[in-house]
């Protein structure tokens, strides 16, 4: 396999545009490593590496030689590091965005060189002076050239016989999120409409000018402005009370940006700055369907000159936002459909795939081409200098670890990750082992449907999570009544079982309220006390049977002997046993009961007969009523979290080793980090294993005796509505214990015409899956259609599987010691464990909200302690 090392003068956490979206997609076929230009450290030269994409990694050298870019006095260090860079044995591709690095390839022998243009460098402000003559040889030893739009590729194309143009193109999918316009950015929450905004670097291309006129012409206008200043005096920046600087974002933010806009703006600057530049973001701003105005950019104007406003005055352009803030509703029509044809025809995905052909064809590299002629004295002499260094041997070990500082690292991006690094600083990193964040509260999409990694929901009566679910969504919530029911003896009956038996067979009647009148009883010699309400937390199903109004204490061994005592042999029999032995997977003697509240409850006689008598109308439990993301399934409320966390996200980022003692966290690509405190919600024997022979052998046998549960999930779309109930039960003879109706808990979740929903499938070593792969998609389809959710003649739309290797943790006699076991040795170390699995507790959403804020309240008290210690 080839290695892509690129060599570029921008870096990959800069602003996401052309290198990230190229880079990120060819990386799904070949290795990338990504060079940036060398930091200033005062130490010994070091390779620092991280990987902030799948199978990207990004390279970049600390050197103690302040010169800035790949500068002449740079090249003696950073060649021995290049060098190794690629895996011996390996062909390299190398991949330049700057000439200025042509002297770092001598010793990499590329198959292929490949110069993507996607800027004329040397016009930019305070060029360095080699850059002319260093492009002059890279285009005669590149085998490639591709141009970045139409102006550059006019440039280019005489000088070099294998010039393409590929000019920016859109993530379309990840840009429409903003024609959903309720979706908002927290920094817009106070600025007022009309909205008129612009997004990108704030440098010499930038005209500052314009904008000061523009928001002068109109002060009810407010002016957005999201994006880093670089090389210019900020003090050259318009401030008005009507001009609004909101930084750099997150890609991932954009969309919240344009959703809340009006009018999209380019106010470029008409300079040798800008004769070439293709902006990235006309097209963003097309796939957001709003009216665009630009200055004459000539890659705008020509080819999108019929959709985008071009003003080559401040009046032209403040003509042309007013036009735009006026269009009539069949101008809007014929601009979105004019949009429309344009973004349709491009994609990142389609332009990577055309530059991988040429990559594929094209001739292997010769090593007559791979030294030019053309190099200056000075790039000569330092690539002799080079070629001596390598033949010496260099004393500097660029592949030594290090280790970079954070004053907290966060494993785990699920809801309680999210919340510790909500509440915490600028000085967090936060780590996540997936593509996206979100852990178990992750959404995927199927052929237009929107499913979550088994069903959730929100509810809580804590005014404070309450608040956060506001923050976090805003209007992208939708609240209602629960419709959850039970379905078994081939009718549905209402959740919770033993409130709503009418319907069922007489028989079956009967055996529920004798065996409810028996176990109250037997019980009545006990003193009573009210019942302390339980929280069925993750709407499963297991803990309602405990939520009556009067207890009795006593102490019973097991679950399954509490559930006789609290309802009798005929609920147990005909519910409470069949559905949580299935579930839960094991003997239900195996289980104890301290996670249903410490009392044994009595049954409520009233209710049960009243509920087998006649209908039960409404809901009843603690999530009677709950709330869920209109659109973008959970997922939604998980990024919700994305523009308030102050620190940094690293995803792709696999934790394999935690060295308590130390502080170091290790990741699976070979990074490593030192932190001051840790705050760990992974599953609690994964993060003993990553602790390894460091922990004591009685630490490492309690974290294997944790027992937990796993959960399968079978996603199901069909062409019709299937049913009005948001989840439903099912006690008997189905490979699920439960189906969560995805499509009503948001209409949202749906492809047009289609209805999804999730079948969930609980397994462990003591309940193995019966079928896998598509024998399990066909095994829940087939027992579907046996309970009347699929009918014939139903269309399957989607169908596809999620697992969750760590579903619910298992209250077994042993699971309290175990778990104690583990916090009292790790409490010495400046970890704190906070979730359901680092805890190892039964929690839901709003419980994860709350101990994620509790982890970070825990961080700065320590620090506040520390300080207040250290004045003293």
């Amino acid at each position: 396999m080839s290695t892509i090392v690129v060599f570029s003068h921008l870096r990959w956490d800069f602003v996401f545009q052309r290198p990230q979206h190229l880079l990120s997609r060819l990386a799904q076929h070949f290795p990338v490593l990504f060079v940036e230009e060398p930091v200033y450290d005062d130490g010994a030269p070091f390779m620092e590496r991280s990987s902030p994409a799948p199978n990207v990694t990004v390279c970049r050298a600390h050197t103690p030689i302040h010169a800035n870019g790949f500068h002449d006095e740079q090249l003696r260090l950073l060649q021995p590091m290049v060098a190794q860079l690629a895996p011996p044995g390996e062909d390299v591709i190398a991949w330049f965005y700057t000439p200025m690095a042509l002297p770092l390839l001598q010793l990499l022998r590329p198959a292929l060189v490949v110069y993507d243009c996607m800027d004329e460098l040397a016009s930019f402000k305070n060029p360095p002076k080699q850059l002319l003559q260093r492009e002059s040889a890279l285009l005669s030893i590149a085998d490639l050239v591709f141009a970045g739009g139409p102006s550059l590729y006019e440039a280019k194309r005489h000088r070099h016989p294998n010039v393409h143009c590929f000019s920016s193109s859109v993530d379309v999918v990840h840009f429409q999120q903003a024609l959903d316009r309720d979706r908002a950015h927290p920094q817009q929450d106070d600025i007022p409409h009309p909205r008129l905004g612009f997004y990108g670097v704030l440098d010499e291309r930038f005209d500052p000018d314009l904008v000061g006129t523009v928001a002068e012409s109109h002060p009810e206008w407010q002016i957005v402005l999201a994006g880093p200043i670089v090389k210019i005096d900020p003090e050259r920046l318009p401030r008005r009370p009507n001009i609004h600087y909101l930084g750099q974002q997150p890609y991932a933010a954009l969309p919240d940006l344009l959703a809340g806009w009006d009018v999209c703006l380019m106010p470029f600057a008409i300079n040798e700055a800008t004769k070439y530049i293709s902006p990235t973001k006309v097209l963003e701003y097309m796939a957001a369907q709003l009216p665009i105005v630009s200055t004459p950019i000539a890659d705008v104007a020509n080819p999108y000159g019929h959709v985008v406003a071009i003003a080559a005055t401040a009046d032209e352009f403040i003509a042309a936002c007013e036009a735009a803030l006026a269009q009539t509703p069949e101008q809007r029509r014929h601009m979105i459909d004019a949009m429309q044809a344009v973004v349709a025809a491009t994609s990142w995905t389609s332009t990577a795939a055309r530059m991988r052909e040429l990559i594929d064809t094209a001739p292997p590299h010769t090593d007559r081409r791979a030294t030019p002629r053309s190099l200056d004295a000075a790039d000569d002499a330092a690539a002799v200098s080079l070629r001596g260094d390598a033949r010496r041997g260099s004393k500097v070990n660029p592949l030594r670890a290090h280790e970079p500082h954070v004053g907290t690292i966060v494993i785990g991006a699920g809801p309680t990750g999210l919340s510790a690094a909500y509440h915490l600083g600028a000085d967090t990193l936060l780590l996540d082992r997936n593509e996206t964040v979100g852990g178990w509260c992750r959404s995927i999409e199927d052929n237009g449907f929107t499913f979550d990694h088994a069903g959730h929901i929100m509810f809580s009566n804590d005014p404070y999570v309450l608040k956060m679910y506001e923050v976090l969504l805003g209007d992208n919530v939708h609240w209602q009544n629960r419709e959850a029911w039970i379905y078994s003896k081939g009718v549905y009956t209402r959740y919770p079982f033993q409130g709503a038996l009418y319907g069922l067979p007489p028989k079956v009647i009967t055996e529920c309220v004798m065996g409810a009148i028996e176990a109250r009883y037997e019980s009545a010699e006990g003193r009573t006390t009210a019942a302390q309400a339980v929280d069925d937390c993750c709407a499963d199903g297991t803990t309602d049977v405990c939520n009556t109004d009067r207890a009795v204490k006593g102490e019973v061994r097991n679950f399954e002997q509490f559930i006789y005592k609290v309802w009798g042999k005929g609920i147990a029999k005909h519910f409470a046993i069949p559905y949580n032995r299935k579930i839960w997977t094991v003997p239900l003697s195996e289980m104890e009961t301290s996670w249903l509240g410490g009392r044994v409850p009595l049954p409520n006689l009233e209710d049960i007969i009243q509920g087998a008598l006649e209908p039960s109308p409404a809901p009843l439990g603690p999530n009677a009523r709950f709330g869920y993301p209109l659109k973008g399934g959970f997922q939604a409320l998980m990024n919700g979290f994305l523009p308030h966390i102050k620190g940094k996200i690293e995803l792709n980022a696999d934790v394999v080793k935690v060295l308590p003692r130390e502080h170091i966290v290790a990741l699976r690509d070979g990074r490593r980090f030192r932190y001051d405190d840790l705050i760990s919600t992974m599953p609690l024997p994964e993060l003993v294993k990553a602790i390894g022979d460091e922990a004591p052998e009685e630490v490492r046998a309690a974290a294997k005796g944790l027992r937990h549960v796993s959960i399968r999930c079978v996603n199901i779309g069909i062409d019709r509505v299937a049913t009005d109930k948001h989840w439903i039960y099912y006690p008997e003879d189905t490979i699920f214990h439960r189906i969560f109706v995805q499509g009503n808990a948001s209409p949202g979740c749906n492809a047009p015409g289609g209805f999804g929903f999730t079948c969930e499938i609980s397994y462990s070593p003591y309940k193995p899956l019966p079928v896998d792969g598509a024998a399990l998609i066909e095994r829940a389809i087939a027992d579907c259609r046996k309970v009347g959710m699929i009918r014939d003649g139903d269309t399957i739309l989607a169908a596809n599987q999620v697992d969750m290797p760590y579903a619910y943790v298992l209250y077994d006699h042993a699971r309290a010691r175990n778990v104690e076991t583990c916090k009292a040795w790790l409490k010495q170390f400046d970890i704190t464990l906070v979730g359901r699995y680092s805890e190892w507790e039964y929690y839901n959403s709003d419980h994860a909200l709350l101990a994620g804020k509790r982890g970070a309240d825990i961080v700065r008290a320590k620090r506040t302690q520390a300080q207040q210690v250290g004045a003293e």
